[in-house]
């Protein structure tokens, strides 16, 4: 039987110049994309239904998914509530009671805090972003003048001069569901807290024991984001948030390849799931590894993704 390699190729020697150079060129080019093909680097991909990442020097977007999607944004809400107690300019020493009669959302939340019991305005501030403690988060609200109602209008109020076209608040603790934004409208939220060096001082402490009055008692905090004690981390600003309607979620201000970042996740399925992506995230940034979700993780993106356009339908 003829060898059928030969008869191409002595068909190939007696072609046309033109027609070999044109297959030659051809087989230059394939050979090309699949070089680029295989160079290609690939995109990390996150559980987290929507995230931002954008360096703050540049304003360059490094990673985007979802970034104009609003969601409920749970205690990622108190970074907010931080800025209008500093821009009312109320004394931080000043001694308050723990209340929370104003914030119906609080009926029934468990803390570990005791109602009447006393603290400065500083260490609430603390509290409310260091440990997210709801109680602390209702009594600034309280204190303020004009109440909880003046205090979540100044919210809103504050968020629409920031641009947060998309946000809204219900209420300064983010139990309410109602409590909304976008990845994009929190990263505006981070450079805008940036402003305040007490937010990120207290958001990044790793921990405190805090003393109460009347009656005096003392309890231990630590941090809700434990990205705060590692040692490959550098943290200058953050908070977390949880409840059931806004999965876990995650904002930051910090350092990814040597480049000043605002980080948001929201969304996230599982207690770390969101530190996860952070982690992901800062690996693939800073040497183009690509280091994979876990299954039970991304058949929850899916699933609410699913319920999203479920909603959407039959909203029209």
């Amino acid at each position: 039987m003829p060898f059928a390699g030969r008869d191409r190729l002595a068909h190939y020697n007696h072609a046309d110049p033109t027609v070999k150079k044109a297959l030659s060129f051809a087989g230059l080019l394939l050979a090309c994309l699949m070089s680029v093909a295989q160079a290609a680097p690939q995109t990390q991909e996150l559980a987290s239904g929507s995230a931002l990442l954008v360096d703050l020097k540049t304003n360059q977007v490094l990673y985007s998914s979802n970034p104009d999607l609003q969601v409920p944004i749970a205690s990622v809400t108190k970074l907010m509530t931080a800025m209008v107690v500093l821009d009312a300019k109320q004394p931080l020493d000043q001694q308050l009671d723990i209340v929370i009669k104003d914030v119906a959302e609080m009926r029934g939340v468990y803390s570990r805090v005791r109602l009447g019991s006393q603290l400065s305005r500083r260490d609430m501030l603390l509290l409310t972003l260091m440990s997210s403690e709801n109680r602390a988060a209702a009594s600034l609200a309280h204190h303020y003048p004009g109440g909880v109602p003046a205090f979540v209008a100044a919210m809103n109020a504050k968020a629409q001069a920031l641009g947060m076209t998309h946000t809204r608040y219900r209420e300064p603790t983010g139990l309410s569901e109602k409590n909304v934004s976008t990845a994009n409208d929190l990263v505006k939220l981070i450079r805008a807290a940036g402003q305040f060096p007490l937010i990120g001082q207290f958001s990044s402490t790793r921990e405190h024991v805090q003393q109460f009055a009347k009656p005096r008692y003392s309890l231990g905090f630590r941090n809700t984001n434990s990205l705060v004690h590692k040692d490959n981390w550098s943290i200058q600003l953050t908070k977390t948030g949880f409840t059931n309607a806004a999965g876990h979620c995650l904002v930051m201000r910090t350092q990814m390849a040597g480049k000043p970042v605002a980080f948001v996740v929201l969304d996230a399925f599982g207690k770390y799931t969101h530190m996860a992506d952070a982690n992901r995230l800062k690996r693939w940034l800073e040497t183009g590894q690509v280091t994979k979700v876990a299954p039970a993780a991304l058949a929850y993106k899916q699933q609410k993704q699913a319920e999203r356009a479920r909603s959407m339908q039959a909203a029209q």
